[in-house]
């Protein structure tokens, strides 16, 4: 059954609980809308904790005939792919007498949940791009993985320059500049939900969308600010979680035989279950632990924990990507 954030915050009956979701929810509005397929069972000693999926990598061609001719074979083209779900989650260490020293909202027992409550939402969010299990196997790959080499990734060999300063008032540059961010938009079957990219990035789009009319500004059910162009939401994904740079990067390339600097990536994304969506387990998919100050002992350790969880990407339709754009 497909869930969101919203609705697994319905089912939980602890009230920490439900505070904790309630926070991802409001700082986060791609964890918000993201949908999680809450089917794998993690039973038989955690022996399914693996989710299969086919993934459409190219649609059955069609095509007009003359009279009397046949047509030409082709066929649709779907991988078999699978994904491990792993727990994402933290631990802390707190002294008994130092834990509620002060305000509940405000001591450190709170402090820390809060703390932890972040780096969550932000890992997850940056595996969602930039994860790769080859380079870490206890995380999923990202979007920047399932994208490279398909259809929908578009810019791979080119620079594109959104800066201020390159685009200023020239007209043919902005319509330039439009076209791909249109085509990168509508390379998503059925239309892009969100663009996903950061802060540098977010600003050449939304400076992009007030030129040709297509910005819309508003406030949503739970406070948040949403930017769109046109019916996609455009999203600042932030920083990563040692806040060394954004969880999509702006750097220096090597574009043909040049060395490019201030380049970025802009994702395009649709959220369902035959598109971009994440996996979780049948049951609680954000759980406390908080410590436990009856038991012996001066030093008590407070955990939180999502999932297990991972994200997979089902038709390389379902999302995509404009590479090398130059930002700054």
């Amino acid at each position: 059954m497909a869930i969101t954030l919203a609705d697994a915050q319905v089912n939980v009956q602890d009230d920490v609980d439900f505070a904790v979701i309630d926070n991802l929810r409001r700082s986060s509005w791609l964890i918000d809308q993201i949908t999680f397929d809450d089917c794998v069972n993690p039973s038989g000693g955690g022996a399914t904790l693996t989710y299969g999926y086919t993934r459409l990598v190219s649609a059955a061609p069609a095509a007009f005939r003359a009279f009397n001719t046949e047509y030409t074979p082709g066929e649709a083209k779907r991988e078999r792919k699978t994904v491990d779900l792993k727990p994402l989650g933290g631990a802390f260490n707190v002294d008994r007498v130092l834990a509620r020293l002060g305000a509940a909202s405000t001591n450190e027992e709170a402090f820390q949940f809060e703390q932890l409550n972040k780096s969550i939402r932000t890992r997850f969010q940056d595996e969602l791009v930039n994860g790769d299990t080859a380079v870490s196997s206890a995380g999923f790959d990202g979007l920047d993985k399932a994208l490279a080499g398909t259809v929908t990734e578009f810019g791979a060999g080119a620079v594109a320059d959104w800066t201020a300063v390159t685009l200023g008032d020239d007209r043919g540059l902005t319509n330039d500049a439009l076209d791909l961010l249109d085509e990168l938009v509508h390379a998503v079957n059925e239309g892009a939900g969100a663009i996903l990219t950061n802060d540098k990035g977010a600003a050449r789009v939304r400076s992009l969308a007030r030129r040709a009319g297509y910005y819309t500004r508003s406030e949503d059910a739970l406070g948040r600010v949403v930017e769109m162009f046109g019916s996609a939401v455009i999203v600042d994904l932030g920083d990563n979680a040692n806040g060394s740079g954004p969880i999509v990067p702006v750097e220096t390339r090597t574009i043909g035989e040049d060395s490019v600097t201030g380049l970025t990536d802009i994702y395009a994304v649709r959220f369902g279950l035959d598109a971009f969506h994440a996996v979780s387990t049948v049951g609680q998919l954000v759980q406390t632990f908080r410590p436990n100050y009856d038991a012996p002992g001066a030093v008590k350790t407070g955990e939180m924990e999502m999932g297990p969880t991972a994200a997979v990407l089902k038709s390389t339709r379902g999302a995509a990507v404009l590479r090398n754009v130059k930002v700054q």
